[in-house]
């Protein structure tokens, strides 16, 4: 079964025609024959696109588009993230850093093209270009920024937008998402955040740095002034800077706000942070909270359970079988940081996920048992009676319960962009 897993690359932007007489009836008809070809460029030949078009996804009460990112050795791991995600209603990029060698792109590539159900559903796709990565650079924002723009120019149904690493794993299945965000606002962001920023005024904020990445070729490097007592920039005056979690999930409207910018706001706010530490700490949350249309529809939490040392290092804490317990207590549809096999991964697939084994998709309205030998058919995302089906569980009740609190009136206002 050929694969409709696309692979995107910069460049090809759409024209706009201003059709001033008739005489330009014949071109209009010529550049809506052509667009297909310009929104996606060609796909190399372990990538084939199969008939399948994203116009005829089921009909779910809501959809999520996952941007999945990864680095060198992360292959297997995004495969695995991907399949334990996996809805044929949501959207799915994956972006594996240009720095992991070529056998390591071509097998994660195989690894997605392997799967019959994502062409049959056609709306897997990965980044052919992919974009040189710093850590805790500017490139990291970028990166989210640029798989944002290729997210919406697939024109595919999605409601919300979903950044996860490769050492991330889902605590809920997709259709205990589904159900759970389905009577909420659909301009509601989730992001983490807070005006207190404490030593990151120091550590991160007023220090100006370079990211190799954004200059120079296969080099991602964060350069920082010799002299961090004198080489500071002043604190800003035009806005107000926020900071918090990485970790977001961005409506629709924010996303197509933060893409093109109407006001300016988000580009300014883009240059400003193109010379900060952990730039996707602070970009999302500034934007927002510095936004009249978006400072309320967001709320304080990144629907990630992460465990830290105290106080905070670096790097959070890898999860293990011992924090499974507050893990489901703690109602988020996400946890990080888990090791690459962790058993803990195991136990998540088999009690929460309900998967049947490395090969198999969560438990779902159109991936369930057949009745008939405990078989799951999970083959065909468009069989009749599964089409649009939703079948949540108990993950599902524990996100409500989360997401009833967060929005809860007293609550969402007193910890809204403070």
């Amino acid at each position: 079964m050929a694969l409709r897993a696309r692979v995107m690359g910069p460049g090809g932007g759409r024209r706009e025609l201003l059709l001033v007489s008739a005489a330009f009836t014949a071109l209009l008809v010529a550049s809506i024959l052509l667009l297909p070809s310009l929104l996606l460029r060609t796909r190399p030949s372990f990538l084939s696109s199969s008939a399948a078009g994203g116009d005829r996804q089921p009909r779910y009460p809501v959809s999520f588009a996952y941007l999945i990112s990864a680095s060198s050795g992360d292959a297997a791991r995004a495969a695995r993230l991907l399949a334990a995600l996996y809805h044929p209603a949501n959207t799915y990029l994956l972006h594996l850093d240009r720095e992991a060698p070529a056998g390591e792109h071509r097998r994660l590539a195989e690894l997605v093209s392997a799967r019959g159900v994502y062409a049959r559903a056609g709306n897997v796709w990965v980044v052919g270009r992919p974009n040189l990565v710093t850590y805790r650079g500017p490139t990291m924002l970028t990166t989210t920024l640029h798989a944002v723009a290729m997210l919406l120019r697939l024109r595919r149904r999605w409601d919300w937008f979903v950044n996860l690493s490769a050492s991330d794993y889902p605590l809920v299945t997709q259709d205990d998402m589904m159900e759970a965000f389905a009577g909420l606002p659909r301009d509601l962001n989730f992001i983490q955040h807070t005006s207190h920023l404490g030593w990151k005024i120091k550590k991160r904020a007023r220090p100006v740095i370079l990211d190799t990445a954004l200059y120079e070729d296969g080099r991602a490097e964060l350069i920082r002034p010799v002299n961090i007592t004198t080489n500071l920039r002043r604190f800003p005056t035009a806005f107000k800077l926020y900071t918090g979690s990485a970790w977001t999930m961005l409506s629709r409207p924010f996303t197509e706000y933060v893409t093109m910018g109407w006001d300016n706001l988000p580009r300014t706010l883009l240059l400003y942070h193109a010379n900060i530490i952990s730039s996707p700490e602070f970009y999302f949350q500034t934007v927002a909270c510095n936004s009249r249309r978006f400072r309320n529809a967001t709320v304080n939490h990144d629907l990630h359970f992460i465990r830290w040392d105290n106080p905070p290092k670096q790097h959070p804490l890898h999860l293990t079988s011992r924090d499974y317990r507050r893990m489901l207590l703690s109602g988020t549809p996400f946890a990080r940081k888990f090791r690459e096999g962790d058993p803990v991964l195991d136990r998540i697939d088999r009690d929460i996920l309900r998967r049947r084994g490395p090969g198999q998709f969560a438990y779902g309205g159109w991936c369930s048992e057949s009745g008939e030998g405990g078989a799951a058919l999970c083959g065909n995302p468009q069989e009749p009676g599964r089409k649009g089906a939703v079948k949540a569980g108990a993950g599902s009740r524990r996100l409500k319960a989360l997401l009833g609190k967060a929005l809860a009136p007293g609550n969402l206002r007193r910890k809204q962009c403070r």
